[in-house]
């Protein structure tokens, strides 16, 4: 009897803002995400666990917030609470391929120094870099085969920030767009496919690919690199931003990274080259559908496009991301097209979060999910209904990268936005009344119900997922 569950195809995306690829976002050019909303389902209001990549992703793979897997900050730096995330932990590579699935993986991994996607259910295909993992000499052997060789000294027009040790922003490579990381991963996910469609195995496959963006630095190939003038990108709302009654860490980090001189110029020409660097990955993704269709597996593989977390790219006057949990690094693309379940061109506005696409692999691999997550599968918001108990708010965590450890805890509803900062002042934000997030409202007099029931809100989270802070922090919220 043939094996009637969906083949799986999951294009990832390193630190995508929702903004750049939503129906009423900016107008950057991104024709293949527009063909999947129009092919799929999108939702409008996909979240984030925490802004940070180690510990996204691991939330990801194991549909728990960070402090119940432990990837508290990134794996890669020497201030890591962990160097990999743990091997008891199940995780959804795993029980797939326990189910008879084929996984492969192709591109980004960080979720650990010493164990990758192969400890995790996956067989790798590489293309990930030195900063993540060990060099991929894969890549570079590709490279070589081009007759490309970039260094760092052939970058056009390049920003740095400032500083001691600055840190590349932005820039032109005159590598031609086939011998870039982003074109190149999309060769070996067409490889992948191409081998599984020719192997014509008894399972269904289950393919993984991360780019390696449009995460900073944004280093472009053209035509890419000038395709959206910097004189064209107006200064983001929030570039208002004055950080009077925010707290310190606010007015800290753009000195912290470097950018505290940056005018708007700057920002508008790094923006550009994010712009850019968004739609030539969008190209690859275009790509990798385009074989997927050429080799007739369109009708039987769910296609999923998501991010691990947003980017500043010079809102609230910052860069990167950090202990700042804004719309912009906290809310992200997230589009599921699976031919005959999900009604084309349709929308949610239900609170979902990326961890949730652990329990909905499962889902639809009649794989029951472990007990414990922190996370619920998405199948009857793709069938077009909304369970009665589906949440009306979402929650996110933080708990610190370089800059130090920095407990925060979020909660958001359709109007409101409470954040609690363990050291520092707390937030809140009327989104109906400032949508840009520019005015801490914490102590408003007129917000003072607001914010008691916001507050309360946090806390019944905070249990439901056994947060490890849910024993004390409520004691400062009154």
């Amino acid at each position: 009897m043939p094996d009637r569950r969906p083949n799986v195809l999951l294009l990832l995306t390193d630190q995508e803002r929702a903004d750049l690829v939503s129906p009423e976002g900016l107008s950057v050019e991104t024709p293949t995400v527009d063909r999947l909303r129009g092919e799929g389902l999108w939702f409008d209001r996909a979240y984030t666990p925490i802004s940070i990549c180690t510990s996204a992703r691991a939330s990801l793979l194991t549909g728990l917030y960070p402090h119940a897997h432990g990837m508290l900050n990134n794996s890669h730096e020497a201030d890591a609470i962990r160097r990999d995330l743990p091997t008891a932990l199940p995780t959804f590579g795993e029980l797939l391929a326990d189910a008879g699935y084929e996984n492969s993986y192709v591109g980004k991994w960080h979720v650990g120094q010493d164990r990758g996607p192969e400890s995790f259910g996956f067989d790798y295909f590489g293309g990930s870099d030195r900063h993540h993992d060990d060099l991929d000499d894969r890549f570079r052997r590709y490279r070589e085969s081009l007759g490309v060789e970039v260094g760092a000294s052939d970058l056009e027009e390049p920003i740095y920030t400032a500083g001691e040790h600055p840190t590349l922003v932005a820039a032109t490579t005159p590598a031609p767009p086939e011998a870039t990381r982003a074109y190149f991963l999309a060769e070996r996910t067409i490889d992948a496919l191409e081998r599984w469609a020719a192997a014509d195995g008894d399972g269904p496959f289950f393919h993984r690919t991360d780019f390696l963006g449009p995460h900073h630095p944004y280093v472009v190939p053209e035509p890419y690199a000038s395709m959206y003038d910097p004189e064209d990108v107006e200064p983001w709302p929030t570039y208002a931003e004055t950080f009077d009654g925010k707290p310190r860490a606010h007015a800290n980090y753009p000195d912290y990274r470097g950018v505290a001189d940056f005018d708007w110029d700057t920002w508008a020409a790094a923006a550009a080259k994010y712009f850019g660097f968004m739609t030539f990955i969008d190209e690859q993704m275009g790509r990798v559908l385009d074989a997927l269709s050429d080799l007739g597996l369109d009708d039987g593989t769910a296609v999923v496009h998501a991010s691990d977390h947003g980017d500043f790219t010079g809102s609230h006057r910052q860069f990167n991301k950090g202990p700042l949990m804004y719309e912009e690094t906290y809310r992200i693309p997230l589009v599921v097209r699976r031919s005959g379940v999900v009604e084309p061109g349709t929308r949610s506005d239900a609170f979902v979060r990326l961890q949730d696409l652990m329990p909905t692999f499962l889902d639809w691999a009649d794989v029951p999910p472990p007990e414990g997550l922190h996370a619920r599968s998405l199948t009857p918001l793709l069938d077009g209904e909304v369970p009665d108990d589906w949440p009306d708010s979402t929650y996110a965590q933080y708990h610190g990268d370089e800059f130090g450890l920095y407990s925060q805890r979020m909660v958001r509803t359709e109007r409101y936005k409470f954040v609690y900062n363990a050291p520092d002042r707390n937030e809140l934000y009327d989104l109906e009344a400032d949508p840009h997030e520019l005015r801490n409202l914490i102590d408003h007099p007129h917000y003072e119900e607001v914010r008691r029931e916001m507050a309360a809100l946090l806390v019944e989270w905070m249990e439901a997922v056994d947060d490890t802070l849910r024993r004390w922090a409520p004691k400062t919220l009154s």
